[in-house]
Parts: C-alpha cells; sequence; structure tokens
C-alpha cells in the first residue's frame, strides 16, 4: 500500500511488518507505549491499522507537532486518546481515480497551477481543490510545498551541495524561501535537517510511558505520524 500524505499507522505490540521506502523518502515520528498507558482505551484487533490522507491525516499533523514538543505526558496521551477515539468514529474512504494522476503531475511540477491540474482530470478548479482537501488531508499548494521540502531534505542529507543551490534545485525562490517553507512544514531549518547526516537513527530504551524515537517497531504498541520527506528514517519536527 503507497503512503504519499499525512498519514498515522498503528502496529500492535509484536506485529511483524516491513516498510519499503521510494527514492522520494519519508519523513516519520513515533510514539511506542505499553497498551496500558492508554487506560481502558481498547485498541484495534488488527495487527496493523492505517488511517491515510483525509481528516485523520490532516489530524496526524497536530500529533507529530504535539508529541515532538509536548513535556507533560499526561497532555501526550490525551491528545493519542482524542486522534484513537476520532479513528474509530470515522471510516476510512477509498481514494478516488483522479487522484494518482494529481499526485504524479504535481512530483514532475510543482509549479502547476490548481486550474492547470483541474484540466488534467477534467474538473472545476474550485471542486478539485475542495475535493483534494478532503482526500487527502491537505491542500494542493500544501501538497506541492512538500514536495519540493522533500527534494530539498533529500539535497541536504545526502549531498555537499550549498543550500542556495538546493533550494534552487528543489523549487524554492531562494534561501529565504526555503527556511520559511521548511519551519511551516517541517517546525525546522535546512541547516538542522542537514545535520542529520550525522545520524538518521537514534535509539533509547525506555519502560512503561511514551517513547518517542526514529526507529521501526519493537514489541510495544506503536503509532506513527509520518510525512514524506526523507529517504531514510529521520526525526520530524
Amino acid at each position: 500500500m503507497l503512503i504519499a500524505g499525512p498519514s498515522v499507522i498503528l502496529y500492535r505490540a509484536g506485529a511483524a511488518h516491513q516498510n519499503a521506502i521510494s527514492s522520494a523518502g519519508f519523513e516519520q515520528i513515533e510514539i511506542e507505549f505499553d497498551p496500558a498507558w492508554l487506560g481502558h482505551m481498547a485498541l484495534p484487533g488488527a495487527p496493523v491499522s492505517r488511517w491515510l490522507g483525509g481528516p485523520l491525516g490532516a489530524e496526524s499533523r497536530t500529533l507529530a507537532q504535539v508529541s515532538s514538543h509536548e513535556t507533560v505526558e499526561g497532555r501526550l496521551r490525551a491528545h493519542v486518546q482524542r486522534f484513537l477515539e476520532r479513528a474509530y468514529r470515522e471510516s476510512q474512504s477509498t481514494m478516488p481515480n483522479w487522484l494518482a494522476t494529481i499526485t504524479r503531475r504535481l512530483r514532475e511540477d510543482t509549479t502547476l497551477s490548481v486550474s492547470d491540474l483541474a484540466r488534467e482530470v477534467g474538473r472545476h478548479a474550485s471542486w478539485l481543490g475542495t475535493a483534494y482537501r478532503r482526500a487527502v488531508g491537505e491542500g494542493l499548494l500544501d501538497t506541492a510545498a512538500r514536495y519540493r521540502v522533500e527534494r530539498a531534505a533529500c539535497l541536504l542529507r545526502e549531498t555537499d551541495l550549498p543550500s542556495a543551490r538546493v533550494a534552487a534545485e528543489a523549487g524554492f525562490c531562494d534561501q529565504s524561501h526555503m527556511s520559511r517553507t521548511f519551519r511551516r512544514i517541517l517546525g525546522r531549518l535546512p541547516s538542522g535537517v542537514r545535520e542529520d547526516r550525522q545520524g538518521f537513527r537514534q535509539d533509547s530504551g525506555v519502560s512503561g510511558g511514551p517513547h518517542r524515537t526514529h526507529g521501526a517497531s519493537s514489541s510495544r504498541e506503536q503509532a506513527t505520524s509520518g510525512r514524506e520527506t526523507a529517504r531514510r528514517a529521520a526525526a520530524a519536527p
């Protein structure tokens, strides 16, 4: 199953899984916790539960930011509980047929306007803007900006190109534009992303409460909120 936007995946304890990362890569943040940490709240019975795009995909951005910056465990737990309660209430909708075309064209050219994209799928621009946000969980311009950030993040982490060259290659107007977009989408500056080359993964052992980490799942429950920006799993904001 292709994940190409804001999403959340819940791996039950001991669930076997394998993630294949495309050339675009992804950026993720993981929250590992014992089931008892959520109190009496029931978790899905399936080994793996996915909420891809849509309103829940949009909500995953909030969950990622909260888990990155929240220092009070009780508030973090409340956010995770609210997300899961909403996820149980809302069914996962099927992605529309036209979405693959829009995604491909935006990846090919992030400068395409909403009108250009609407003509590609034979729809009106205003209809497409609303339908796309409903399906994916973010606007078309947000996706275009995210794709530029993905490209720049790969170049920052995997090459020695100067930042000005990276900005141009990724489709930004200049370094200032790139920095503003990184801060808005990742909550980080390009200089911080470049430092990820020092080590894409950090592991530490904890027991009981939540464990926010960069890696793959362990023997405990794992809720992962992902954004595709890095070739290898790296810390999201």
